[in-house]
């Protein structure tokens, strides 16, 4: 890390360092609230969570080599399960909350890095855009990226805390679900490019419609470092109004031709499953690309990502070779070949927006296209109406089978049915467990899958089940 030390970490977060006479000035290592992926040399920060209390573990860190520890307890308030007694504790900085603590230290960290840190927001396609991002730079760059789905409050710090000294830019992803989340993870992030992918109908409870996800959303935007720059979806109609952000121009990117786009795509030949094939326009020259990821919406991602490489400096010859080079993360629209039929494996979440672009994907296969839709989450007051239009999106569209699975699926099923023209295969199955024990059943030699709802279905257990 750099220039991390027990000392400033503990004035970071206002904390109070004990029991590190001499070695105040050690430089941590790394920084992490699982002691599983603790680096001998580094910070350990003691959380209770939902089921585990991190407290209990601050003898195994101590045992395993960490240099210092972030408490709420000392010694003699904690009962460590495992390693070194109480009074054999190494260092350890006391405070009040080891959460916000852990905020507290990634914001310092951040504001002592001098590599360029582009932070990506959006209703829809954070995941594949910095993918895509993350691979053009990488062109150029060593670059950190967000893993998994460490883009939130708790995810987001620790990102940050895992930039060294050899990476040269950050590419981190910023979720939220509420007003004020935005603004908490920007005062962490500090971007100096922020991209925000589209403003879709996601997270409604809280934040009750567009405009509401278009306010919480472009909260980011008083959090960009001096001289920051924004790029935009132009495509989306409300980020296409925004034309200026702290007096700068903003940078669209979409796939239209347009004198308002600082990069776009034309020409753009639908390759099925295999993706995309288009001519990407920087500026007033053209370059052909190949988008590897499978989906219309994905030539917009890949359009992001050429606008921040060509304000990071890359040639185009490098963003070509960039794009061209990405690979599907898990669960986010990843394709899985087997002996006898394709998955699409979507599953990681979902909302309408995503949802119908699934459906749009499955329907490039040559093969019967099968979609296996589960419940959608956090859509507020309007829920039924958007399950049900989406349930009337894929028949409309023309899948071969539709299987709803879940309580608000059914809504699903029924504005299916109302659409049914007879050759359909529609079911509803209350649960994911019903699913499971009919799909031998339902599932035919050579079928395109497309498996796909919110997280908390837990629709991996089906992508695992075909796969067996």
């Amino acid at each position: 890390m750099l220039d991390l030390t027990l000392q400033t970490a503990a004035k970071a977060c206002g904390g109070k360092l004990l029991g590190a006479e001499g070695r105040e000035n050690k430089e941590l290592t790394c920084a992490v609230i699982d002691s599983r992926k603790l680096e001998e040399g580094g910070l350990f920060l003691a959380a209770k969570g939902e089921k585990v209390d991190g407290h209990q573990f601050i003898g195994q860190v101590f045992e395993k080599g960490a240099a210092c520890v972030v408490t709420e307890k000392t010694p003699e308030e904690v009962e460590c399960l495992y390693g070194v007694a109480a009074d054999e504790w190494g260092p350890y900085i006391l405070v009040e909350d080891s959460y916000r603590a852990l905020k507290q230290i990634a914001a310092y960290y951040r504001s002592i890095l001098s590599i360029p840190v582009v932070g990506i927001t959006g209703s829809v396609g954070k995941t594949s855009t910095k993918e895509f991002i993350a691979g053009v730079l990488s062109e150029k760059y060593k670059v950190l990226k967000t893993e998994g789905n460490y883009n939130n409050e708790i995810g987001l710090p620790l990102t940050l805390l895992r930039i060294h000294k050899e990476h040269e830019a950050a590419v981190v992803e910023m979720g939220i679900s509420d007003f004020g989340e935005m603004s908490r993870l920007g005062e962490m992030a500090r971007p100096d490019i922020c991209v925000i992918t589209n403003i879709g109908q996601c997270h409604l409870e809280n934040l009750h419609n567009r405009a509401g996800i278009f306010k919480a959303k472009t909260e980011i935007f008083d959090y960009l470092q001096e001289g920051g720059r924004v790029c935009l979806n132009g495509e989306d109609d409300l980020l296409f109004e925004v034309k200026q952000v702290q007096g700068r121009k903003v940078y669209h990117f979409g796939i239209s031709e347009s004198p308002d786009f600082a990069v776009y795509a034309t020409d753009i030949e639908n390759l099925g499953l295999l993706g995309s094939r288009a001519v990407m326009h920087i500026g007033t020259k053209a370059y052909p690309v190949e988008i590897p990821l499978p989906g219309g919406h994905m030539v917009i991602n890949a359009m992001a990502a050429a606008t921040v490489g060509s304000l990071l400096n890359l040639t185009p010859e490098e963003i070509q070779k960039g794009i061209q080079k990405v690979e599907p993360v898990s669960g986010r629209s990843r394709l899985i070949r087997l002996a006898d039929k394709l998955l699409i494996d979507d599953c990681y979440n979902a909302n309408p927006v995503s949802m119908k672009a699934a459906v749009d994907l499955l329907m490039t296969a040559t093969s019967r296209k099968t979609a296996i839709l589960g419940d959608m989450f956090e859509l507020g007051e309007d829920s039924e109406n958007m399950h049900a239009e989406v349930g009337a999106y894929a028949i409309e569209q023309g899948v071969d089978a539709l299987y709803c699975v879940g309580e608000k699926s059914r809504f699903m099923y029924d504005a299916a049915l109302e659409r049914y023209d007879g050759s359909q295969d529609i079911r509803y199955f209350e649960n994911r467990e019903e699913l499971l024990e009919s799909l031998p059943l339902l599932i035919q030699e050579g079928d395109t899958i497309l498996i796909k709802a919110s997280h908390g279905m837990g629709f991996s257990a089906i992508v695992d089940s075909l796969r067996s």
